[in-house]
């Protein structure tokens, strides 16, 4: 039998989470400080809208069409399908935010479905009041402190603003979490009593991806974390509701851009189930 692939080496980042929740309901955060990471890390697809406020700036991206400064991002549903974007940084400290795609449209001011696949400066969307939000976390302290000042820049965010999704969009959004992206997109639909293309059109605006896909997205997510904590490729099929382990093989490497065998060393991964939500500091 084979040797399992080493896990990467994460040694040079120091990841933190919050003591307690925010204030604004659906969103997640965790801390990020690396000195010096000897590997970039690839960003993998989360069903989520994900916020990169960074103190100074110092990352580096590569999506495939050369490096360059990354900054403070916003990246819709899905970004990174295909493992075709890696992140190297030096010296580096950020708050990463996780929003769920129906909360996102009252934080953010936009509809989730102008950032299906992409990522935008978050001055883009925020202004200067987004740029002073990564000056204000250099001067703290803390991760404590910073947590508090994110938690409250989000909350002043979200206050009076619009960009709700539908009663219906939301209700399917969480019925596809609820069911880990195995329910039928179609019964969803007639549950809530909207023809298929009704639903579709208003989901893929206000939650940012196509029901299916975010469907698919959220069931990959959770096989990827199956994966990642050591069960077996065909394993984490039959328990994320795949046909096959091929199945699950093929709809890995199409949001991954690698095996399963390899996403199981992956290290934003890695990162990733450390501070979602278990570590703290």
């Amino acid at each position: 039998m084979p040797a399992a692939p080493a896990r990467a080496d994460v040694s040079g980042w120091d990841v933190a989470s919050p003591r307690r929740p925010g204030r604004t309901p659906g969103i997640a955060m965790a801390g990020f400080r690396v000195r010096s990471a000897p590997d970039p890390v690839r960003v993998v697809p989360h069903p989520s809208i994900m916020l990169l406020v960074e103190v100074g700036d110092r990352s580096v991206v590569d999506d495939g069409d050369g490096p360059r400064r990354w900054g403070s991002r916003a990246a819709g549903l899905g970004f990174g399908a295909g493992g075709t974007v890696m992140v190297r940084a030096d010296d580096v400290e950020c708050v990463e935010v996780r929003l769920s795609p129906a909360r996102a449209g009252a934080v953010l001011g936009v509809a989730p479905g102008d950032l299906e696949n992409i990522a935008v400066g978050l001055d883009e969307l925020g202004g200067r009041e987004a740029a002073r939000l990564g000056e204000r976390l250099g001067e703290l302290g803390t991760w404590d402190e910073r947590f508090a000042a994110t938690d409250a820049w989000l909350a002043r965010r979200a206050e009076g603003r619009r960009g709700a999704p539908d009663p219906e969009v939301a209700w399917v959004w969480r019925r596809i979490v609820a069911t880990r992206g195995t329910a039928r997109v179609e019964e969803l639909a007639a549950e809530v009593g909207w023809s298929r293309k009704r639903l579709w059109t208003r989901f893929s605006d206000q939650i940012g991806a196509a029901p299916k896909h975010a469907a698919t997205l959220v069931r990959f997510d959770r096989a990827a974390h199956g994966i990642l904590a050591g069960l077996e490729p065909g394993r984490a099929a039959a328990d994320g509701g795949y046909a096959d382990q091929s199945h699950l093989h093929r709809e890995v490497v199409g949001f991954a851009g690698v095996t399963p065998a390899r996403l199981a060393t992956e290290p934003f991964l890695a990162v990733d189930d450390v501070a979602w939500p278990a570590r703290r500091r």
